[in-house]
Formats: C-alpha cells, structure tokens, sequence
C-alpha cells in the first residue's frame, strides 16, 4: 500500500443503526484510521442508506455521486465505514470506478502495518486470510507477508483462484498450528507468573484513550504512544511499585474500537489472554472525546465477548484520562461525577494529575477482600517468606526454632496461589 494514496470517505447511516455516535463523530474517527496508514482523505460523503441493497449497499444515485466525486478529487481509493459483503464491494468497485476497502479491511490492514512482534503478525495474518478468503478480489497478493500491511489496496489481479484458496486454507492451518503453541507457551508464563510474587495489572481501552502515555508515565518506559488509532498492537509488560506493593507488573495493551472486525477478535483471543488473567483491569477512558460514552460501551463489549464481564472476571477501575484538555466548567463537572462514583479517578496522563490516587486506588483494588492468616514456614524457606512480604501485608513475624511463623493480611487469590505454593 503506498502511503499518500488519496481516498473518498463514506460514512452511511443505516436503518435501525443505534444513534450512539453522531455522522460527525464516525467521519472524525474514520478519518483517524485511514490517517494512521497515511492515507489522505481528499473527500468524505455521509448517507442516509433507508433501504439497503444487497448489491451495493447504496442507492444508485449516491453511488453515481460518489464516482464523480473520487473523479473529481483524483482519488483512487473508495473507503466505506461500514461492513461490506464480498459482493458490494466487488460492485462498487465496478460502478465507483476505483478500489474500495470496507472498515473490517481498513482496520486489518492498519494491524497489518503495525504488527511488531512473530506473533502479533502471526495473528494479524490469520485475521487476514479469514477476511480475504470470502472475497479473493484482486487485492489478493498470495501469500507473501511484506512488511507494511497485507496489500488490501492494490494488486497482481485475480488469478488461479482455486489454488489461492487452497494456499489460504493451508496456510491458516500452519498458522493455527503455531499460535497454538504460543498460547501454550503464554500459559507457561502465566502459570509462572501466578507463582511469583507479583499481581498484574492490565490497561484497557478505546483505541487512542491514552493509555500508552499512562503506561509510560507509570513506569518510566518510552513505548510507542502518538495520537494515532491503534498506536499500541504488541501488549508489553513492566514493573512498578504501589502503596504496600514492592513489584506490580502493568501491561499495555491493544486498543479496542467500536465495529471491531470478528476476525480480529478471534486471532488476537491469545494476546488478549493476557487481560483475563490480570489481577485487575484499569480502563482508561479518553474523557474529553465527544462520545466518550459511546466509546466505554464499545470497550464493555468487547470486554463481554473475552468472558471479563461475567462473575469472577477481573475487578476493573476506570482512569478518566485527558482531564487537562477540558474547560473549568467541565472539569468541575467531571470530577463532581466521579466523586459519586467508587473505583473511577479523573488523570491527566500527560501532566501526572490525578495519578498519586490511580495509584492508590489500584493498589486498594489489589487488597480488596483479603483476610489474616496464620503461617509457619521452614526459616531456610526464604522463597516463601519473600512472596508473603511481597504479595500481602505481613503484620507480625517471629522465629520459633527452625520455623518462621507470621501473621499475614493476603487476598483469596494470593492465598490459594500460596496454598499452591506449598503444595508444589
């Protein structure tokens, strides 16, 4: 994909399509994703779709009128905001006169470019090949990953398609195979780390909410953190104190997006593995965008089809990010609503505000529950006796002969890990 191509912009509002986000917003973020792949939008055009057709998904006017206008802007690229079968978008191809890529192959070909690690890549091209294979239209490029996307705007043209399809189910299956195996070796670790001494805390949140700059800032790390959409692909993981906590490990992750491709979800369930094992969820919400609520129902979503919403999911905190980019009014506002409120605390990520009590407040969620016990551990045992002090809250502690016994305040999952402990 060549970054500079110039496209039109099509946002249709459908019928019995939920009012949570106005035209203007979807164009605003629309125009976000084609920006973060360096395309430029030379036009945009909002519809009102009352009766879909199955074979264009637009009337025929608006379809003549959109022709005309990526004739008029020399643009050689249609994106359309919304899902498109294999055969509207094939037809609008023919009756537009120039490619066109629906938001499922925006966004996959926005993973495409950002994917960094084996695996995300591994996980990007699976959630490529399942979008593709329906379609085989002839931005098909075969199999050959290149770096900067999957090729959805541009190439060789339709050839050998059978073969295709069959390269495509071949290769899915050797992919599988391999992801396979990383969810096994992430559960390893996983298992590892529930071992270890330290709860895991994981950002959560809408795409562009901040949470990278507050992942840097709580952590000291320089990880990539622009205003671009889906900046963050590779989850990543350090270390830092909180009040009564000597290790907490926070994990940055891929932001979420309302109308996230099935695909995606899907390939990513593996990375995303690591939010439902995480001790507690912080979600970070980007209080100063128009529709902020629209964007904490979407995450909600997704957080419900990963089963994190659900009795015995992860307890969640939410950080009301970008506090500094609202007016006084606003602010008083916001943080008038967030006093009424348990586990939310109003941040700048950018400036530090609020973060000594997200710090706090997180460290409270950790506590949460936990009760007093009693152990005796062998005083060589000096693994155990470091998690007791690392993990809980060590009231009391006294050498009787061989035996350290201790009083210690832990939550009922560090209890059953430490209980695990022994018996491993």
């Amino acid at each position: 994909m060549a970054r500079g191509e110039r496209a039109v912009l099509v946002v249709p509002e459908l019928p019995r399509e939920g009012a949570r986000r106005s035209v203007e917003a979807r164009l605003q973020e629309a125009e976000g994703l084609a920006e973060a792949i360096g395309i430029v939008i030379a036009g945009e055009r909002s519809f009102r779709v009352r009766t879909v057709r199955p074979a264009t998904l637009l009337g025929k006017g608006q379809v003549e009128e959109i022709g005309a206008l990526a004739k008029e802007k020399d643009a050689g690229l249609l994106i359309v905001d919304a899902l498109l079968t294999p055969v509207q978008q094939k037809n609008l191809e023919d009756e537009a006169g120039t490619k066109v890529i629906d938001r499922t192959g925006l966004i996959l070909e926005i993973f495409g470019e950002r994917a960094a690690s084996s695996e995300g890549q591994l996980q990007v091209e699976l959630a490529h090949l399942e979008y593709q294979a329906g379609r085989l239209v002839r931005s098909w490029t075969h199999l050959e990953r290149q770096r900067g996307g999957f090729g959805f705007l541009g190439g060789p043209g339709e050839t050998q398609i059978e073969a295709d399809r069959r390269m495509i189910r071949d290769r899915m299956a050797k992919i599988r195979r391999e992801l396979d195996q990383v969810k096994r070796t992430r559960s390893l670790h996983r298992d590892r780390r529930q071992r270890a001494p330290w709860p895991v805390i994981a950002l959560v949140g809408y795409t562009n909410a901040g949470k990278s700059t507050l992942f840097n800032h709580l952590t000291g790390e320089a990880v990539f953190a622009e205003n671009l959409l889906f900046a963050t692909l590779d989850p990543t993981m350090r270390d830092i104190r909180l009040p009564g906590f000597d290790k907490v490990i926070v994990s940055d992750t891929v932001g979420f997006v309302s109308d996230l491709p099935t695909e995606l979800i899907a390939a990513f369930r593996a990375t995303l593995e690591e939010v439902a094992s995480a001790d507690l969820l912080v979600h970070v919400r980007d209080m100063s965008h128009p529709d902020y609520e629209a964007q904490r129902d979407d995450v909600d979503q997704v957080l419900q089809s990963l089963g994190l919403a659900d009795e015995g999911a992860p307890p969640r905190i939410e950080a009301w990010n970008k506090v500094d980019l609202l007016s006084g009014e606003e602010r008083d506002r916001l943080f008038e609503e967030a006093a009424r409120r348990e586990n939310v605390v109003p941040i700048s990520a950018v400036t530090g505000e609020g973060l000594d009590q997200l710090r706090q407040c997180m460290a409270e969620q950790l506590r949460q529950g936990e009760q007093v016990h009693e152990v005796r551990v062998p005083a060589s045992d000096g693994g155990r006796i470091a998690w007791l002090h690392a993990r809980g809250e060590v009231l009391d502690q006294q050498l009787d002969r061989d035996q350290v016994q201790l009083m210690v305040r832990l939550s009922p999952d560090n209890w059953a890990r430490f209980q695990a402990l022994e018996s491993a």
